[in-house]
């Protein structure tokens, strides 16, 4: 068998199939979805951060016009709560008792958002009005808000009966032999910051529309995702106790997913339960306060780091205290972030000594999980802010303290501290390529030029490494229809990255068709017994090169039923333009001849998996220049450059609009984004009126292209690049703009984000005091 490679196979830059859909408005998103009698629900949500619940009057609300049914906490006492199953191992060898989250609260909030009640009626503002009418006795507390003093002696505990605020406590590397690096140390370097608390901004908030098949006896979620698996077997186990048969789950297309959408959230198990209750079915839609409030938030570390270092800036060892804020509740995966991010505590330099300690702690605000890294960008801010500030304790350029730190590439593959292995890696390469391309060596030239119009500047880099598709698999399964088309199923789940396109070309470039002639199916478990979902950059890189085996297997299929009919030997066949043709003759059966052809449907169909045991570690250098007005504290991006180191890509043009947004995600926390409560736990930035977002007259055009080194762990080369726009980018935007505060005014740090009135306002004190 011959494949006659298309146009359009690996490497290719195709343009996005998915995109005419969507531009053109046929997308079908789940609050798009109206079905016959559907009711629409409502959750009454807490406004207090911390309170018991004394009583709950609902009578009111259940005789108003058009509702069909009130629930209460008491009303699902039936229902499990939600549970998180990812606590690891304490010093001791313990695992700290969870928080679990209630489908509805019974005696207590403990956020502001925190579900109370659940009205369903004929339409979501009679819901809503009613809910308005439930009466609940509320007997306020002290809350808990601020990461950094959760600790403390005199802040309120969220949970009393533990008797703390400390959630669990980690620890990586070996304390013993780091002190002993710190005794020996010539320099000790320490930076002291928090990492802020950011809201997923996605597109499409959630929605989620429940139903209650009585032919079938079982259960049917529709809902925007990141895995349709997941969630069904969470809210079939834990919540309603039934095997997983009892529910089938349904993604259509989704509006963005950054993490936030992998979770089961309490209005999944709502709606269910209240469809099952009603014999209809029971739609819940979020408006963008309520995603505000409810939907599980991103970063919230406070972190003390310090680097020892020898006499010539060599780094000895790092030690880490970091302090990561769970909320309210242990959401899905929120014990596990930080637990994730310290892995790769030592980025990309060669560090003989770590010691680690990170402290979860409750606090009574939303939930905090996996927002698009998922402890990875905090990992890559906080050493790469340390190295910059350890360049400016022994006065060398941030290039030159990288270039004798960074892991040699005779030194792969390279196990960390943490134990983590790294397969390959050339960083001088892409800092030095990085730093071309910025003109590096010409930046004196526009700072003078800044200075001349009584403006700042600052240049700042990072040289990031993460972890990323790990160790796992994706099955994929691909069939021949009748059409002559081919249908791949794989149980990863779209957000917007473009899966039908980048799937399509490695299944097309096994059996010599068109992308175009390829549909993907994801996001159903009637469709897929198995899925991993979307999430750690996974997708690609594991379900691609599954896609791949399982198109190869299908080529071999087609071969041997065309070498049938056309009386040929299958080694003679070749595919080419969806036909299967004996080589050098115009003898040929098309693809939709083979599929009638066919005696079994077994002869149509095949599968592949890829299995992958050690994560890939993609990596790269962002170079960010800004010039700021000291008059305003207006900061100006005038340059930002990137050079990553993907392993191999897929499609360039999906590969660019990744990055690119991550890189703007990344740059909104540097500049602008931060969810901020008050002392009594009320979120102040619950809206687009106070919590900033990044625009696009914000932004320069970004100069990205890629210098890639194979991944020997992965069977075609990809390390996975969805998240890595935004581990690198937040880095080298704080440190352009330290950079430039520090060269005016010698200031070495300022909090994220660096809004205008922040920098302003350190310009004056600094100013002030000289």
């Amino acid at each position: 068998m011959t494949i006659v490679t298309p146009k359009f196979g690996m490497g290719a830059s195709v343009l996005r199939l998915e995109d005419e859909a969507f531009i053109t408005g046929r997308g079908r998103y789940t609050d798009d979805i109206a079905l016959p009698g559907m009711l629409h629900g409502y959750v009454l949500r807490s406004p207090q951060a911390k309170a018991s619940i004394k009583a709950v009057s609902a009578d009111a609300a259940r005789s108003a016009s058009g509702v069909h049914l009130v629930l209460t906490g008491e009303d699902v006492a039936n229902l499990g709560k939600l549970k998180s199953g990812v606590m690891q191992r304490q010093p001791d060898g313990s695992q700290a008792p969870t928080r679990d989250i209630p489908i509805l609260c019974t005696d207590r909030v403990n956020y502001v958002g925190d579900a109370v009640a659940f009205v369903v009626a004929d339409t979501r503002a009679q819901a809503q009005d009613a809910a308005e009418l439930i009466d609940v006795h509320y007997d306020s507390e002290d809350a808990a808000s601020s990461t950094a003093t959760a600790l403390d002696p005199e802040t309120p505990l969220v949970w009393p009966e533990l008797r703390t605020n400390r959630a669990f406590l980690y620890e990586l590397g070996d304390a013993v032999k780091t002190e002993a690096a710190f005794e020996r140390a010539a320099r000790v370097t320490r930076i002291e910051f928090i990492n802020n608390r950011l809201v997923c901004n996605f597109m499409e908030p959630r929605s989620a529309i429940g139903e209650w098949l009585p032919g079938e006896d079982r259960f049917q979620l529709t809902s925007g995702s990141q895995g349709v698996h997941s969630m069904r077997t969470i809210l079939a186990g834990q919540v309603f106790g039934i095997g997983p048969e009892k529910l089938r789950v349904v993604t259509p297309d989704v509006g963005g997913g950054f993490g936030t959408k992998a979770f089961v959230y309490r209005e999944h198990a709502l709606v269910l339960e209240a469809a099952r209750r009603l014999g209809r079915p029971v739609k819940w839609a979020a408006d963008r306060t309520e995603h505000f409030l409810t939907d599980a938030q991103g970063r919230d570390n406070f972190v003390v780091a310090e680097m020892a270092m020898d006499g010539d800036g060599r780094f000895l060892g790092l030690r880490i205290r970091l302090t990561a804020n769970l909320g309210a509740y242990c959401s899905q995966y929120g014990p596990i972030v930080p637990y994730i991010g310290v892995t790769m505590s030592t980025g990309a330099y060669d560090i003989d000594a770590l010691d680690v300690t990170v402290t979860g702690v409750y606090t009574n605000t939303c939930p905090v999980d996996a927002y698009r890294g998922a402890g990875r960008p905090e990992a890559a801010f906080l050493i790469e802010k340390l190295v910059d500030a350890c360049a400016r304790d022994l006065g060398i350029g941030p290039d030159e303290i990288r270039r004798r730190n960074f892991i040699r590439p005779e030194q792969f593959p390279y196990r960390t501290q943490t134990g983590r292995l790294y397969d390959v890696g050339e960083f001088v390469g892409h800092m030095d390529l990085a730093m071309k391309r910025a003109d590096w060596k010409g930046f004196e030239g526009r700072l003078a030029g800044s200075k001349a119009e009584g403006k700042i500047r600052g240049i700042g880099m990072a040289t990031y490494i993460e972890a990323c598709a790990f160790a796992g698999s994706e099955p994929a399964h691909v069939e021949l229809n009748e059409d002559g088309s081919v249908t791949l199923l794989i149980g990863t789940q779209s957000n917007g990255q473009g899966h039908a396109t980048a799937y399509a070309q490695f299944v097309a470039e096994k059996l010599g068709i068109d992308v175009a002639q390829v549909r993907m199916v994801q996001g159903d478990t009637d469709r897929l017994a198995t899925g991993g979902g979307t999430g750690g950059s996974r997708s690609i890189p594991l379900g691609g090169v599954s896609a791949a085996r399982a198109g190869e297997a299908l080529a071999e299929k087609i071969s041997r039923i065309a070498a049938d009919e056309l009386e040929a030997s299958s080694h003679d066949i070749e595919l080419i333009d969806g036909t299967a043709r004996i080589v050098g003759t115009d003898r040929s059966i098309t693809f939709a001849q083979i599929a009638q052809a066919a005696g079994q449907p077994g002869d149509l169909k095949a599968s592949g998996e890829f299995v992958q045991h050690e994560a890939t570690y993609p990596n790269g250098t962002h170079i960010c220049e800004v010039e700021i007005d000291p008059q305003t504290g207006q900061t100006e991006i005038a340059a930002y450059t990137i050079v990553d180191d993907f392993g191999a890509t897929v499609n360039p043009i999906l590969l660019a609009g990744q990055v690119h947004g991550g890189v703007v995600q990344g740059i909104g926390q540097a500049l602008a984004e931060e969810a901020v409560y008050s002392e009594d736990g009320q979120l102040l930035t619950a809206s687009f009126m106070d919590y900033a977002m990044p625009r696009a007259d914000d932004l320069p055009w970004l100069h990205f292209e890629t210098r890639n080194v194979p991944s020997t762990t992965n069977e075609l080369g990809m390390k996975g690049a969805g998240e890595a726009g935004a581990i690198g980018s937040t880095p080298a935007t704080l440190n352009a703009v330290t950079d430039a505060l520090y060269r005016a005014y010698g200031i070495g740090h300022i909090e994220m984000p660096a809004t205008p009135s922040r920098i302003w306002a350190m310009i004056r004190d600094a100013l002030a005091t000289k």
